[in-house]
């Protein structure tokens, strides 16, 4: 006897694709989930950050404070000696009042620092890995309300994650290749514009890039299939991305020649590897918000409207 009913395959139905938002409230909430799922992430992020990155930036400052020092106290090749009298020998009321200056001169350089080493690597890294991971949490919960439903048959989750592993290429990985992070008080500092300057370039180039080939994808899409496709506009960029490499200049004086090698990469690797981990933690925690959000509002929009003839007063 043969049961009836339906079968088997056709008792699962597929999955609805995911819709385009469109609404402002809709991307109202996204924004706000963004944020917070950014304040999540760079909490995730704080602590590797001060445990991995926070100790080559302190031997960096230490090694250049030892570098300083060593090279104020080396004798000036201008400087008379004791045998040969200088024509601009000094009075005793020059000494006397180059003495008085000498302890508000040593006052000023202390007051210069204005935030110690310790807040500096504590409230200070907290306060702008938070701020960071807020802003670019809001920025890319933009991306993800304009590319959902828009780019592919994706659940929220994935296009969570695929906007998050787009971000930290094009932002991060791909400026760091070309002008890869150094340690601070390290490098000259007459050529701290020009080279932050060539960063924020890079990274506009690497974006605008990613940009043109997604709207190339999507325009080969119907004649050479979405794998295909997804194929060569990830060539193009990726071509697109060495020729910028190669036009753009290098950062020649970002580094002394005699800096330590591997205190270097120490920091580099470190950078790295807190924007991956932050990026990651984004990621998960906003496409898991996303997708609770979006499927909360989903059964109103689905839900018909009540017509006019639904309710007729009695006579």
């Amino acid at each position: 006897m043969r049961a009836s009913g339906s079968s088997p395959a056709s008792a699962v139905s597929p999955a609805p694709a995911p819709t385009a938002v469109t609404d402002a409230s809709t991307v109202r909430t996204l924004l706000v989930h963004g944020m917070i799922a950014g304040l999540l992430a760079g909490l995730c992020a704080f602590l590797p950050a001060y445990a991995a990155g926070e100790p080559p930036v302190r031997d960096s400052i230490a090694l250049e404070e030892t570098r300083s020092a060593a090279s104020a106290h080396e004798p000036s090749a201008h400087e008379p000696s004791a045998h040969e009298p200088s024509a601009h020998e000094p009075s005793a009321h020059g000494a006397a009042a180059h003495g008085a200056a000498a302890p508000e001169q040593k006052e000023e350089e202390a007051e210069e620092e204005l935030v110690s080493r310790p807040v500096q690597s504590t409230f200070g890294l907290a306060t702008g890995v938070l701020v960071y991971g807020v802003a670019i949490g809001g920025i890319a919960s933009l991306v993800f309300a304009v590319s959902l439903g828009r780019t592919g048959r994706f659940r929220p989750r994935t296009t969570a994650a695929l906007v998050a592993g787009a971000a930290f290429t094009t932002v991060c990985l791909v400026p760091f290749l070309k002008y890869p992070a150094t340690p601070p008080a390290v490098g000259n500092p007459d050529t701290i514009g020009k080279r932050t300057a060539l960063f924020f370039l890079m990274i506009a180039l690497s974006v605008l890039l990613a940009v043109i080939a997604v709207i190339v994808g999507r325009r080969l899409a119907p004649r050479l299939g979405n794998w295909s496709a997804s194929v060569v506009a990830g060539g193009g960029y990726v071509l697109a991305v060495v020729v910028a490499c190669l036009v753009l200049p290098a950062n020649s004086d970002a580094v002394a020649a005699d800096f330590p090698a591997a205190l270097l990469w120490e920091f580099r690797l470190a950078s790295l590897g807190v924007q991956a981990l932050l990026w990651t933690a984004f990621g998960l925690i906003f496409g898991a918000l996303a997708e609770r959000a979006l499927a909360e509002r989903a059964p109103a929009e689905r839900a018909p409207a009540p017509s006019r003839d639904a309710v007729r007063p009695a006579p």
